[in-house]
């Protein structure tokens, strides 16, 4: 498999929820590396690097986002 990056915002309810720790943990269990940080703005911003099934995986999991996220608008850029 193809090794892949994704540079990803989130928007909603973002902060405050755990996300970006939740959001560690899954990257860990898929084996993907990165950050994960929040913004000024109320977004989170996160970078994902690796296989390119697991970094699919990861931009699906934060277009929900853990059960107290609200998720309004995920912008997603792929590169390798």
């Amino acid at each position: 498999m193809s090794k892949v990056r994704a540079h990803v915002y989130i928007e909603g309810h973002v902060q405050g929820v755990f996300f970006r720790d939740t959001t560690r943990q899954r990257a860990l269990a898929l084996g993907v590396t990165g950050w994960v940080r929040n913004l000024i703005d109320g977004r989170v911003e996160a970078i994902f690097e690796g296989e390119e099934e697991a970094v699919h995986q990861m931009v699906q999991f934060v277009q929900k986002g853990p059960p107290r996220a609200i998720v309004t608008h995920v912008d997603v850029e792929y590169g390798d």
